[in-house]
């Protein structure tokens, strides 16, 4: 550690490590792997920078964004650490060059993406240097069970066998521990050293608020903090651009940052945000990796994130030099549904989808938490901690109902269903609805059957997504969904404490994404408990529940579509593909029906997921803009 010390007063220019720093670096210099999950902001570069120059040798950096490692490099390289990256944005003499550096032992951090690292051709050549280390950056992209798998990390496990004398060290902020065993047992095979820094950022105010105008609700946010620096999140690039014009009309010097800009552009953005005193970056969630900036003084999501671990990385851009800072989030309705339409819309198995609806529901019931809100967030984490007295629900508490006996419903119908069925199951037997399921477990016997029905099912939703906020459930995010009673419900179903919920979001609706022809409901598989909660798609009024409208369409509705479909031809075109891989005849169908005239509208049309709203969004909305103009 003498080495480690010096590395980092000479190179890095630090007296002393952070906390949970000291601890990796010491068991990668005894020669031990090491999982470190660490807050953000709270230095896991140095963890394997450290180390890599003291042990010498070259250090292998895997990254999943070629933003991050040029950022990374050019940082190291102006501490003057020998460091160069092999990626896409490189020209290949560039590469070339590279890879020179590194055979010749010049180069001592080299990065690249796993999909490079895990070639053949790279495997052997790099077989061949004195590689002591392996850096696995957003290590939670290897887990399956993680918010952000990506099949490429998972073959990443191969390195300890391929390499047996180096070393590899897994870094991430965003591992719950369900995600933390998996990435020891795959990528260590269980033996290695986890250090899990505590999660908690207590200058970060916390509160969130439904949203009513979001534009308003957005303007007086940014209007209490005058002359500081913060970061919108926005969900759409467009949504990015009338946010930053939005708040630049009230005189705020904001800037748009997102994937569709020009690298210049938005390079030039983000060098005035971190120099500039005062500047609002308004951004998709493209922007913050490796962002260091200490006085970020807010940080205002303007749409739902898509799970805790989303939340809880963008949040830690905020105060990170330790003064008080806020982190407020919008959420909707239609962000729900919108969110829950991305999870179907996701390339992955069943079981995947199954989990990231669970990761949304707990993110809900953070959303929704009647006591402190810290204490919930903590919580998902493996945390505890009692009211924090910096969040909206501690400051100003919410106005709360006493549940306790529909609590105790919950409670009883939970165990006689044995504790490991989800929330839709025994929301089912609560409200005695005769599913098959139901009936084949022979609940309908039970004698909690049908004793909710003085509550409609969305009403138990967010009395049981409250439970689990509150620690009276506990959900099995890894598994099935299945809810159990944790040590706090008993007593409560036992009478020895009371239950309060939330008034204001019982009654909010949770939209599920629309189903294809032929697909089960979350909660109607087979297998033992199903997802937790599986709410109701949206319905105008008079339509059957579950259906879809149908019927013929109207002559301006025809009309509209022929239009509709004569874009989504050129379009086709355009991209040389068949026409249904852009829109569905379904799909616009439906846009012809609701003639939507926003983002947000056009993300609920029935086939519309996250890319090809980003994709086509501002040419179908334009095209229904105007036809409705013509038609009068």
């Amino acid at each position: 550690m003498t080495t480690a010390r010096q590395v980092l007063k000479d190179v890095f220019g630090f007296d002393g490590f952070r906390p949970g720093q000291e601890g990796a670096i010491e068991a990668l210099l005894a020669g031990r792997h090491v999982l470190t999950v660490m807050p953000t902001g709270s230095g896991k570069s140095l963890c394997f920078q450290v180390p890599a120059l003291a042990l010498g040798g070259l250090t292998v950096v895997v990254s999943p964004l070629v933003a991050l490692m040029q950022d990374q490099v050019a940082a190291l390289r102006l501490a003057g650490v020998a460091a160069d990256a092999i990626n896409s944005a490189n020209g290949r003499a560039e590469n070339v060059a590279a890879w020179r550096r590194a055979a010749s032992g010049e180069t001592r951090l080299l990065y690249m993406a796993p999909e490079r690292l895990m070639t053949e051709r790279m495997l052997e050549a790099l077989a061949r240097l004195p590689v002591k280390l392996f850096a696995i950056d957003e290590a939670h992209c290897i887990s399956q069970w993680g918010p952000s798998f990506r099949p490429e990390y998972e073959d990443l496990c191969r390195l300890r066998h391929l390499f047996p004398e180096a070393l590899i060290a897994a870094l991430t902020a965003t591992a719950d521990a369900i995600t933390r065993e998996d990435i020891a047992e795959r990528l260590f095979g269980g033996e290695v050293e986890s250090f899990v820094l505590g999660f908690d950022r207590p200058n970060i105010r916390l509160s969130v608020e439904m949203k009513r105008d979001w534009k308003r609700q957005c303007r007086n946010f940014v209007a209490r903090h005058p002359g500081e620096s913060g970061i919108v999140y926005c969900l759409s690039r467009k949504k990015t651009e009338e946010t930053a014009a939005l708040l630049a009309a009230d005189g705020v010097r904001a800037l748009p940052y997102h994937a569709g800009m020009e690298t210049e552009d938005r390079e030039a953005h983000q060098n005035v945000f971190m120099t500039d005193p005062g500047v609002v970056i308004v951004a998709t969630i493209a922007f913050g990796m490796g962002i260091d900036k200490a006085d970020v003084r807010y940080v205002l999501h303007t749409d739902l994130p898509g799970s805790i671990e989303s939340y809880y990385q963008e949040i830690g851009r905020a105060g990170r030099d330790g003064r008080p800072a806020e982190a407020h989030m919008l959420y909707g309705l239609a962000d729900i549904r919108m969110r829950r339409q991305f999870i179907e819309d996701e390339d992955a198995g069943p079981e995947r989808r199954r989990r990231e609806h669970k990761r949304l529901d707990a993110l809900l019931g953070y959303c929704e938490a009647p006591t402190c809100r810290r204490a919930t967030l903590l919580e998902y984490f493996g945390e505890r901690l009692e009211a924090c007295g910096n969040c909206d629900v501690c400051v100003d508490p919410a106005e709360r109902v006493d549940g306790t006996e529909d609590a105790q419903k919950v409670l009883s119908a939970v165990r006689r269903t044995g504790e490991r069925f989800g929330a839709a199951h025994v929301i089912d037997v609560l409200c005695g609805t005769p599913t098959e399921k139901v009936e084949r477990s022979g609940h309908h016997l039970l004698p909690t059957f049908g004793v909710g029905t003085g509550r409609g099912k969305n009403e138990w939703r967010s009395l049981i997504r409250q439970m689990v906020a509150t620690g009276f459930l506990r959900l099995d995010i890894g598994g099935y969904g299945g809810i159990s009673i944790t040590g706090k419900g008993r007593g409560l179903l036992q009478g020895e404490s009371v239950f309060l919920y939330r008034r204001d979001t019982v009654l909010a609706r949770s939209p599920e994404p629309a189903r294809k022809a032929g697909e089960l409901r979350h909660g109607q598989q087979d297998q033992a408990g199903g997802p937790a909660w599986s709410p109701e798609p949206a319905r105008k009024a008079g339509e059957p529940r579950g259906k879809e409208p149908d019927g013929p369409l109207s002559g301006s509705q025809a009309a509209l579509l022929d239009v509709l479909k004569a874009l989504r031809l050129r379009l086709a075109r355009e991209r040389e593909v068949p026409a249904y891989i852009v829109f569905s005849d379904r799909t616009l169908i439906d846009m012809a029906r609701r003639q939507p005239r926003t983002e947000e509208e056009f993300a609920q049309v029935n086939g519309v997921g996250a890319a090809k709203l980003e994709a086509f969004a501002a040419p179908f909305l334009a095209a229904i803009e105007s036809a409705l103009a013509d038609a009068g």
